[in-house]
């Protein structure tokens, strides 16, 4: 689900925060992507013309593994040398975001099944999608697969997103790729998102800066945690009656969701006492009873994750027949494509990268406004220089003559 409206808070209140450019302008980069977030992408996107999902002759969903294997290719044509996180365990603060997301699913399968009999195409599509869930099965393909490819993947303790920003921050990665905005709440310094969508959408890479995100909106990191969770995260809710623009201002006039959570319980309480029949009104700010935002806190500035200096990524070569045994004999893949595949990957996985400019040149500081006396001074130095240099010059004229006279002794 990721973060509620922060995306349009700091396009609005820090747009030197977000660039977008090609794929290929992140050739020599090394980025850590959420697997678990690239599965549900490819379930979601790669699909047969009617809409359905890719199966192979056995009936096996194969568009996971579709995504995997040419989306990876694509990358790694374009010299980015990526590394896929999956989720580990669910942390307990997702429970109930989990069983709602259940729910939603079981409504949605319902709501096809009726679709089907009297809905167009489109809305049969529209509820086939909302029923996709990541299986077990799927983590466990896409993991065979990356490690046929010679492509390093890592199972995280807890939230891949979360693994992905201590690789980032870390060192190991220049970016974590994912859509989850809730990657930056986990203090990726930056993220990276439509890294793995289809070439044909022509979607820009979008790069967000946390650092240049945080000097747009005024806050620390802790306040940004405070703000993530005020907007809806998936670990909580967002208070009813409170939206993006409120919280960012709530946030900055009272320095802490703490402080921020104390005033809007004084609000709704006087309002209640001034309705009439004491009753509490319908609409306006409604705070959960239990609405456990210290616990969302926390896991954000200390999530379970596997410290960087602990994990190692390596890029090897693929294994090709490997490969054949997998896509095309188990899965009915085309083996002349996937053969290509695996020259590209062999390829440019091997290719010795050519170093990025930025990381040749550095920034000079600017000069500071020059001043008349600073012309003055400088016009000086230049006369001075000329001189000097004429006099230099008859001194090695001098030298030079006497050097004659003591030959001719």
């Amino acid at each position: 689900m990721g973060i509620k409206g922060l995306t349009s808070l700091i396009v609005e209140n820090s747009p030197n925060a977000i660039s977008e450019h090609e794929i290929k302008t992140l050739f020599g980069r090394k980025v850590a992507i959420d697997a678990s977030m690239s599965i549900y992408q490819f379930l979601i996107a790669v699909r047969q013309k009617d809409g359905e999902l890719l199966t192979n002759d056995a009936g096996e969903t194969t568009s996971h593994l579709m995504g995997f294997f040419y989306r990876t290719i694509r990358m790694v044509e374009n010299g980015i040398k990526p590394a896929y996180v999956f989720d580990g365990k669910p942390p307990e603060l997702k429970a109930g975001v989990l069983s709602k997301r259940f729910e939603r699913r079981e409504e949605a399968k319902e709501e096809g099944e009726e679709a089907k009999e009297v809905g167009t195409a489109e809305d049969v599509e529209r509820f086939t999608r909302r029923t996709v869930k990541v299986t077990k099965e799927h983590n466990e393909e896409c993991r065979r697969l990356l490690g046929l490819m010679g492509i390093p993947f890592v199972v995280a303790p807890s939230e891949a997103e979360a693994q992905c920003a201590e690789l980032a921050r870390g060192g190991k990665v220049y970016a974590a790729g994912s859509e989850d905005m809730d990657t930056l709440t986990f203090a990726s310094p930056i993220l990276l998102r439509h890294l793995t969508f289809s070439e044909a959408r022509k979607t820009p890479i979008s790069e967000i800066n946390l650092q240049k995100a945080l000097d747009g909106l005024e806050m620390n990191m802790s306040q940004f945690i405070d703000l993530c969770i005020l907007l809806g995260c998936d670990y909580l809710e967002p208070i009813k009656g409170v939206g993006p623009k409120s919280a960012l201002k709530l946030i900055k006039e009272h320095g802490s969701l703490g402080n921020v959570i104390e005033h809007l319980r004084e609000k709704v309480a006087a309002k209640e006492e001034a309705a009439e029949d004491g009753k509490k009104k319908k609409g306006g700010i409604q705070i959960p009873d239990e609405w456990p935002w210290e616990e969302a806190k926390k896991f954000f500035e200390k999530p379970d994750v596997m410290p960087a200096d602990q994990v190692e990524l390596e890029w090897k070569n693929p294994d090709v027949e490997g490969l054949v045994e997998f896509l095309v004999k188990e899965k009915g893949f085309n083996e002349e494509r996937v053969r290509k595949g695996a020259e590209k990957l062999t390829k440019f996985l091997n290719a010795k990268q050519q170093g990025r400019l930025d990381g040749f040149f550095s920034v000079k500081p600017k000069s500071p406004k020059k001043t008349k006396e600073d012309d003055k001074t400088k016009n000086k130095g230049k006369a001075a220089g000329t001189k000097r240099k004429g006099s230099d010059e008859k001194d090695k004229k001098d030298a030079g003559s006497s050097k004659k006279a003591k030959t001719k002794k």
